[in-house]
């Protein structure tokens, strides 16, 4: 992932036995509150630190920062100056925050001050916070793909060779991780303990891979891939697919709910697809609601069972795609930057 798109706007359908027919744009989800915050830059990635109650954005640019907010109000709280970053995540029993720049910066959740810089290889892009060793995965497109990172002291463990370019990461808890490999078109089992990989999962005909959602209970994967656009549904033990199903167009973001057992993934299209998982092989697309456009990565508030998006307001963007058949997007509408909050 690699900041902001435009994506133009795509119907979404739920599978039927004759076809395709246009999914619910009702549901049990709506948009709570849309916070207009402002402020220049790009942006990629957005996260919730539940128990901390803060809300992360890192904003690229001249004024690069990791602008964060209050997770309940969704007022400011603080920054991270000087910060170029595609996004951070928090290891709340260490309040140590990181960063995801080059080299990565390590912070102080309560005080937002640096503590250090890890000089690291690759790119940083994504990250995943395993509360289950207390490790941090810093992801890359290039290599090494994936730098392993001790969340209580900031000391780097190790690296993986994923053999491609990961985008999203998720933990069983018991010392397994599962990485989407996007130009590769899978999904990389990791073992944690040894920092190997032990397997790729194929996605068949199903391309460009750019969200994951995993319910860890039942051991069941939704791969959010872009070509075409649907959300693979993948027995996390085996790899086997059990279904496909429609999201909307310019996938860059998912999550799971346990105790809603439901699965989202965010769309730069503006929509957010919720499916439901009735049973550990049965699934449906519960809605499609409409957020707003270029609205393509989220994060969940574990606490309050909210979806939350970032999104801005773009002006005409020229016809050339870039690689993965995403348009490319036009100028940032100053001062446009929202925070949308999703929930029941």
């Amino acid at each position: 992932m690699r900041g902001i798109g435009l994506i133009f706007a795509a119907g979404i359908a739920t599978c039927t036995a004759t076809g395709f027919a246009q999914a619910p744009a009702d549901g049990p989800y709506k948009i709570l509150k849309t916070a207009k915050v402002g402020g220049d830059g790009g942006f990629d990635y957005v996260y919730a630190d539940a128990a901390g109650r803060r809300l992360y954005v890192a904003r690229s640019g001249p004024t690069k920062r990791i602008s964060v907010f209050n997770l309940d109000t969704l007022q400011p709280v603080g920054e991270i100056p000087d910060v170029g970053a595609q996004g951070a995540a928090v290891d709340p029993k260490s309040h140590h925050g990181f960063a995801s720049s080059k080299p990565i910066v390590m912070f102080d959740s309560k005080t937002l001050k640096t503590i250090k810089t890890i000089d690291v290889q690759g790119n940083p892009d994504g990250l995943l916070f395993d509360r289950f060793d207390q490790r941090l995965y810093v992801l890359s497109h290039a290599a090494p793909n994936v730098t392993v990172i001790d969340t209580k002291d900031g000391s780097v463990l190790g690296t993986i060779d994923l053999e491609g370019a990961p985008e999203q990461a998720a933990s069983d808890g018991k010392g397994h991780i599962y990485i989407d490999v996007e130009d590769k078109d899978n999904v990389a089992v990791v073992d944690a303990k040894t920092m190997k990989v032990t397997a790729h999962y194929p996605l068949g005909d199903n391309k460009t891979p750019a969200g994951l959602a995993f319910d860890a209970k039942n051991n069941v994967l939704f791969v959010e891939c872009r070509n075409p656009a649907v959300s693979v549904v993948m027995n996390a033990l085996d790899g086997k697919i059990i279904t496909t199903l429609p999201i909307g167009k310019g996938v860059d973001g998912a999550g799971f709910m346990p105790e809603t057992k439901e699965a989202f993934s965010s769309q730069g299209d503006g929509t957010l697809t919720v499916i439901k998982e009735t049973s550990p092989t049965g699934f449906m697309v519960e809605q499609n609601l409409k957020t707003m456009t270029s609205a393509k990565t989220m994060t969940i508030d574990s606490k309050t069972k909210h979806v939350l998006l970032i999104a801005a307001e773009f002006g005409a963007a020229p016809p050339s795609e870039t690689p993965g058949g995403r348009p490319r997007r036009g100028p940032l509408v100053p001062d446009s930057f929202t925070i949308l909050e999703v929930g029941k």
